[in-house]
């Protein structure tokens, strides 16, 4: 189960495009420890990457139905600095770092606060959703994410 709970929007820092998603911490997102499930980090993430495509007009689903085409996770460098807690209000900021033909590179942070309590580099593949095979970027998406890089 996915909850959202703030509000989500761009900001700039430095010269690039910061997008930033609000989570907070539920009793289903902790483990017998009381923190944050490690996997959860990365559910996180994928929900803020997933508000800002729709941010930039592009529904995740209906591409998928409409012209096959999906976002698949290629890879996930994730380090973790800190636990979230139980009713921890979650920051997670989103960054495109590079664009290829067929691969998106990501940025993300996870902040309570200032604090930061994990940090990602996850890689997306573009794909054909009936033949798992790499494609280009669409352009019309390429020029969205481009305004965002």
């Amino acid at each position: 189960m996915r909850d959202h709970d703030g509000g989500s929007g761009p900001e700039t820092v430095g010269s690039r495009k910061n997008f930033s998603w609000h989570q907070r911490v539920y009793y289903q997102h902790t483990d017998a420890a009381g923190v944050v499930y490690h996997g959860n980090y990365l559910d996180f993430m994928e929900c803020a990457r997933t508000e800002l495509m729709q941010s930039l007009g592009f529904d995740l689903g209906q591409l998928a139905r409409d012209q096959h085409l999906l976002f698949m996770v290629r890879s996930a460098q994730i380090t973790y600095h800190r636990p979230a807690l139980l009713n921890d209000m979650l920051s997670v900021g989103t960054r495109l770092r590079r664009l290829g033909r067929a691969r998106l590179v990501f940025a993300q942070e996870i902040r309570r606060g200032n604090v930061m309590l994990a940090s990602a580099e996850v890689t997306l593949a573009c794909v054909d959703a009936r033949t798992r095979r790499a494609i280009g970027v669409p352009e019309a998406i390429r020029r969205k994410l481009e305004e965002v890089a």
